[in-house]
């Protein structure tokens, strides 16, 4: 049987909180501001849940946190630039919310980030060139979104990627040579697209 209901504000009382899994529930409405005051946090999993509202900006307070797992819920919004003051985060999944507007450059300053899932939002606007900045990048999943333009060549640059996933969206010109720089490539998806 599924957790029901909101989280408490209290939840920001426990500032020696390392870890929080609430995934796979039935929680909804809002994150409350207080969950900013658990900066010890290093494990954030809300996954399968119905939150809403804007996906919140106070995570960028909690500078110790390594995962960040707001998938499949109900946050609107763009993704806030605070999320840059996360410089240890790893994994930012953001897959199957109602998210909008551009994927923001700062991302391109979370230099320890290995896994980036923003599949099936509504994002617009560019793949950023910062992106290629990310150099421990393993996983780049940004399909199902409408997307515009070229596909960075600096995209040849991340040697650890695995997986670029890309498809379905508004891309166009042609693909970069660069992308056969990746060596360690295992998944390459640009189909439906309109490149050349």
């Amino acid at each position: 049987m599924a957790l029901t209901g909101v989280i408490p504000y209290e939840l920001g009382d426990l500032t020696f909180l390392v870890s929080l899994d609430l995934g796979s529930n039935k929680f909804h409405g809002n994150l409350p501001q207080e969950m900013a005051h658990l900066h010890r946090l290093m494990f954030l999993d809300l996954i399968f849940n119905s939150f809403s509202g804007e996906a919140p900006s106070w995570v960028g307070f909690l500078h110790q946190l390594q995962v960040l797992n707001l998938g499949n819920n109900g946050f609107t919004s763009s993704i806030p630039s605070s999320f840059s003051n996360i410089s240890k985060l790893e994994t930012s999944n953001l897959k199957f919310n109602s998210i909008e507007d551009q994927i923001p450059k700062v991302i391109g300053s979370l230099i320890h980030l290995k896994v980036l899932n923003l599949r099936g939002n509504k994002l617009v606007g560019f793949i950023p060139i910062s992106l290629s900045n990310v150099s421990r990048l393993e996983t780049m999943e940004i399909s199902y979104n409408s997307l515009q333009g070229n596909i960075p060549e600096g995209i040849g640059n991340l040697h650890d990627m695995k997986v670029l996933s890309i498809q379905v969206n508004q891309l166009t010109g042609s693909i970069s040579f660069t992308i056969f720089n990746i060596s360690r490539i295992e998944v390459i998806a640009l189909a439906i697209n309109s490149l050349s």
